[in-house]
């Protein structure tokens, strides 16, 4: 996966997660009250925008456990490399 801006720490993404779900839980609330088209709407968003964050969560995760994804697939490929030579 690729982000167009360089990617944020672990503890940003949190953040910004617990932000956003604490905003879903309000929606999820007042939706409770009765339909709302805009509240419908923003609840949907806040969904995408959550499952992006925590994708993003994961990515990030990965890149600090096994480094970057371009330089796994660079020592992948040198080790088949490797293996076919031998």
């Amino acid at each position: 996966m690729t982000f167009a801006q360089p990617m944020r720490t672990i503890d940003d993404i949190r953040i910004e997660i617990e932000e956003l779900t604490a905003r879903r839980a309000e929606v999820m609330h007042e939706l409770s009250t009765g339909h709302d088209t805009v509240l419908a709407a923003e609840h949907q968003e806040l969904e995408q925008r959550i499952a992006g964050l925590w994708d993003e969560q994961r990515a990030a995760r990965a890149e600090r456990r096994w480094g970057d994804r371009d330089g796994i697939i660079k020592r992948a490929r040198a080790e088949e490399r490797l293996e076919r030579a031998a």
